[in-house]
């Protein structure tokens, strides 16, 4: 905690009221904010009410200008905070919204946590970019058939799960929801689906399930679109906005085999998508493709 609101020179915290505590030992003259009951010490979300009057900025903000900060999972090294501008995650998600296939006047669900980049891509910015509703289920532990019934009763059209929940939801009886379900469009996000499970929902509701790729430093690069048979196993095809090229990390040639990469320069330029930098690095990468590992699949 004393990390993450140091590094990312944080001014106000909003957390519940039951995790409040955990910031007991960060330093600061950070703003707390708790929702929820009140805490000691903590201004009470609640009183955000009592201010209802119209806001008027002082200045325009600017495309360039940074908007959010996420710190990587940090699973091969220190988490790393990366930067995203008023232009990389609300117009670089038109590829997201693509891929998913949201229309306007979809009612839209994504499990993921607020933690997750993800989170962002498509509980706010696709969406909205393809002006949809976002259906938000509150579950203090995932259960199944609460979820479903809420697809159900709220007449979700889109609806998009990490691998971990794709494989919960097959331990249901997926079937049994096929003729109450609006659904039209199903993806996966996070890691690649095992092909037994999207076969297992497309036998129970006709549907098949889309895997899709990107990183907290971009938007969704690489995915199975809502059009043409999905190859198993298979990642997709780049999605627009990004050029894709698989690049040998021994040769720096590309292949047919290799690690993602994002050339920086070129016909279609810079990504939109693609962060600024990692926040606070010294010595930020000024090379001509942007890389990723990723075993060639």
């Amino acid at each position: 905690m004393r990390d993450r609101v140091h590094r990312g020179h944080v001014s106000h915290v909003v957390a519940g009221s039951t995790d409040t505590a955990k910031f007991d030992d960060v330093d600061g003259s950070w703003t707390r904010i708790a929702v929820g009951p009140d805490v000691e010490g903590w201004l009470s979300f609640d009183a955000s009410r009592e201010h209802l009057g119209a806001f008027e900025p002082e200045v325009a903000t600017r495309a360039s200008e940074s908007l959010l900060l996420y710190f990587t999972s940090g699973t091969t090294s220190r988490p790393k905070l990366v930067e995203h501008t008023h232009a990389s995650y609300p117009v670089g998600h038109l590829s997201t919204m693509f891929w998913i296939g949201l229309q306007p006047g979809d009612v839209h669900v994504n499990i993921g946590s607020p933690g997750w980049a993800k989170h962002a891509w498509s509980n706010v910015f696709a969406p909205w970019n393809a002006e949809a509703t976002v259906l938000v289920v509150n579950q203090q532990r995932f259960a199944a058939e609460p979820l479903l019934e809420a697809v159900v009763a709220e007449g979700a059209t889109t609806f998009c799960a990490p691998p971990t929940v794709w494989r919960m939801l097959v331990q249901t009886d997926l079937a049994a929801y096929r003729e109450r379900l609006a659904l039209r469009e199903v993806v996966g996000a996070g890691e690649p689906l095992n092909p037994e499970v999207i076969e297992q929902v497309r036998r129970a509701w006709g549907l098949t399930v889309r895997d899709g790729y990107g990183q907290t430093e971009t938007t969704a690069q690489v995915g199975n679109p809502p059009y043409g048979l999905v190859k198993p196993g298979s990642m997709g095809l780049p999605l627009p906005g990004y050029d894709v090229v698989l690049v040998d990390p021994a040769t720096g040639q590309a292949g047919d085999e290799g690690e993602i990469c994002l050339p920086l320069q070129g016909p279609s330029g810079r990504p939109v998508g693609l962060m600024v930098g990692y926040h606070g690095d010294r010595e930020p990468d000024r090379g001509g493709r942007a890389r990723r590992r990723l075993p060639h699949r």
